[in-house]
């Protein structure tokens, strides 16, 4: 092959970009080359840094400036508002490409199978996290009247939930939020929001650093209940040999033993409750029922028979993220993603020619940005070896050109890596006028225009 190495990524979030980076750090790189195209639903890339993250998380947005320097690199275009497969499918892909990875992420709720879900004011973390993240996708009023709010799962999506509902509206103003968000969380009337997990403190999922900045606020006050703190031998193995864990303990205890303060917004951390049913009058949310859980020695928890109603007006579940099935590829409706072998995606018993996957829907959405980079390491080194072993399919029209024209001839009003600086400079220039870093567009329209799209 004198040509360079054909590449599509299909999502243009963190995991794509890092597969991008792999590829561009590969042999193959200097010897024929690369040349990579990455397609993105949004009109902006960056995917969960951009839709996922919360506003007041600079810290993890900074990684926004790595990802930034690969897609600066002249072998990788950015094709963005192209939807898989509506725009363009797998068949069309594969006759551009020597080889297509998917890396589409997660976006929806994982589903909670508890008596009254369904009713108002019962909401996915997901939803709530697109919203005041300004995701074109979701409406853009948020119903924000609760006083009691449950938020269910003990994650980092959780925290990210209690502290956007616990933070008064002027504390986030700073940040990159749109005005509709601003406007919405004015409105809030939350003054105690509880996080419910069914396990112990030596179980819980939050990232120290993100527990302790709950505790930055002037307006939250956070509590944990003495009774809650409990270590069987299962827990105090998993605090030994997990650093992280062993933090988020010690931080759990400190709050267990102060003195409860007077900041106006309480936020209680509950432990060993295990949400059972959702409970409501004329189809709204009026409580959240538990059930009290205790240790079995192991770290897993076993229910005691006890019951407590917690009177809540809304309940949040923040228990996982969902891929969404992707057309033409095989799919595991428990795991939510795509069935594959070290990257390589299965269909029945044998390997999907030239097709590969990395990131959340490969893997399940569990661990933290930075995670995906292992994950694009792997799957890269697969694209490699099956190159080198003359697996890859030859595509028909590997010309760069031909997709442009493939794009332009169905009409697609596609944006480019230029076209995001265009953005860029656009919503710092909305948040320079009022003192702020960067104000997020959040209409699909207005990101097409301001792309020059």
């Amino acid at each position: 092959m004198t040509r360079p190495v054909r590449v599509a990524i299909v999502g243009a979030g963190p995991a794509g970009i890092y597969a991008a980076d792999a590829l561009l750090k590969s042999e193959v790189c200097q010897d024929p080359g690369v040349s990579i195209d990455l397609f993105e639903r949004m009109p902006a890339p960056f995917g969960l840094i951009r839709y996922g993250v919360a506003p007041d998380h600079p810290r993890i947005k900074g990684i926004v400036k790595a990802l930034h320097q690969v897609l600066d690199k002249p072998q990788i275009r950015l094709f963005g508002n192209v939807s898989y497969p509506h725009d363009i499918g797998l068949d069309d892909l594969r006759s551009f490409y020597d080889a297509v990875i998917f890396s589409t992420g997660a976006e929806a709720d994982r589903a909670l199978d508890i008596p009254g879900i369904e009713l108002d004011g019962s909401y996915g973390a997901a939803e709530f996290v697109s919203w005041y993240d300004g995701h074109p996708e979701v409406p853009r009023t948020w119903p924000l009247t609760a006083e009691k709010v449950a938020v269910l799962g003990v994650g980092n999506v959780a925290l990210d939930v209690a502290r956007v509902l616990a933070k008064t509206a002027d504390e986030l103003l700073p940040t990159e939020i749109p005005d509709n968000v601003y406007q919405g969380l004015k409105q809030n009337k939350a003054l105690e929001v509880h996080v419910f997990g069914r396990r112990g403190p030596a179980q819980a999922k939050f990232s120290p650093m993100e527990l302790r900045e709950l505790d930055h606020s002037p307006n939250i006050e956070v509590i944990v209940n003495p009774e809650d703190i409990e270590y069987d031998e299962g827990s105090i193995a998993t605090r030994r040999e997990n650093k992280q864990a062993n933090m988020v303990a010690q931080t759990l205890e400190n709050w267990a033993i102060r003195d409860i303060g007077d900041r106006p917004h309480k936020l209680f951390l509950h432990f060993f409750e295990s949400p059972v049913e959702i409970l409501g009058e004329d189809g709204k949310v009026t409580a959240l029922r538990t059930e009290r859980t205790e240790l079995d020695g192991t770290g897993n928890v076993r229910g005691t028979g006890r019951f407590t109603d917690w009177d809540m007006q809304s309940v949040y579940r923040a228990v996982g993220y969902y891929s969404e099935e992707l057309p033409k590829l095989p799919f595991d409706v428990t795991s939510g993603t795509v069935p594959h072998e070290a990257g390589r995606v299965i269909a029945g018993d044998e390997h999907m020619a030239s097709v590969y996957v990395t990131g959340w829907i490969k893997r399940g959405p569990i661990g933290l940005i930075g995670h995906t980079k292992g994950d694009a390491n792997e799957t890269v080194a697969c694209v490699l070896e099956d190159r080198a072993a003359g697996r890859l399919a030859e595509p028909a029209t590997p010309a760069p050109e031909a997709v442009e024209a493939f794009l332009e001839e169905r009409g697609v009003r596609y944006t480019t890596w230029e076209g995001w600086h265009k953005l860029d400079a656009h919503e710092q220039a909305l948040g320079a006028a009022q003192g702020r870093e960067r104000i997020k567009v959040v209409e699909r329209e207005g990101m097409l225009d301001a792309s020059g799209a």
